[in-house]
């Protein structure tokens, strides 16, 4: 897959981007990881004009985006018309908006079914969303996956990059899908306190109390009130027993992390 978001033959665009390194992937992941909502490209199956419309986002365990929408939105129309679509995320804060991180990723939508695999989505969802579950269970609500194709990060000014649809899932086959929950439930019932520290420490988030609504291959995912963070291992692990020393790992060095730094 090409690594571009680009416009082949578009020497000025070729001639802004920075080379894509480990550091742009891991922030265009962490942007992903932790949006909470989106700005949403589509074409309007009427004229096939542009429709940009705001959404609530999670990821799936491998890293691809997934958007959770009403049927009587136009977007829904419009992503059962064309499966094209591409997803702006990237929270601004203070100041000037265009100094934030920001990604763009083209994509192809495919709607999720009622199954196993769908259940196991929408509980993800709803963990990195909970105010969704507000409206999910609406019989016109249903849940899409959005196939990444390419993304274009803006780091910050001369900061652009181009990435292949690839670079922001999990790179290898190994799943933690299966034993998310249960990873999930001991670590927020008997380690709530580690889980806080990880996201203080290694997050440098505000103090809080702080639970892990994630886990895959390469970190964990972490939330507190409208909050999120992202804390990564130090490699990707290939078994629930690594993702368990993985995670020890983290909560040693958390520790080790002096307060205040």
């Amino acid at each position: 897959m090409a690594r571009s978001a680009w416009p082949r033959g578009n020497n000025l665009a070729e001639s802004v981007l920075r080379p894509t390194d480990k550091e742009a992937v891991r922030l265009a992941k962490t942007l992903l990881r932790t949006a909470r909502y989106g700005a949403l490209a589509v074409l309007d199956p009427v004229d096939a004009g542009p429709l940009v419309s705001r959404v609530a986002v999670a990821c799936d365990s491998d890293g691809a985006p997934a958007i959770l929408v009403s049927g009587l939105a136009a977007h829904t129309a419009a992503l059962h018309s064309d499966e094209r679509c591409s997803l702006l995320v990237g929270e601004p804060g203070k100041g000037d908006a265009l100094a934030y991180p920001r990604l763009t990723v083209r994509c192809r939508a495919r709607p999720v079914g009622n199954d196993l695999d769908g259940e196991r989505l929408a509980a993800r969802f709803l963990r990195h969303v909970p105010k969704a579950a507000l409206y999910a269970q609406l019989p016109d609500f249903r849940y899409f996956r959005l196939e990444p194709l390419s993304a274009a990060l803006n780091g910050g000014f001369g900061k652009a990059y181009a990435l292949s649809g690839s670079d922001l899932l999990v790179e290898n086959g190994f799943s933690l899908a299966e034993f998310e929950p249960s990873i999930l439930g001991h670590m927020n019932e008997d380690h709530a306190e580690a889980v806080s520290l990880c996201a203080e420490r290694l997050a440098a988030q505000p103090s809080g109390a702080w639970t892990m609504t994630g886990i895959d291959p390469e970190g964990a995912d972490l939330a507190w009130g409208d909050q999120t963070a992202r804390i990564w291992f130090d490699h990707r692990v290939n078994s629930r027993i690594d993702a368990r020393t993985a995670l020890l790992a983290l909560v040693r060095a958390a520790q080790a992390v002096p307060p205040n730094c």
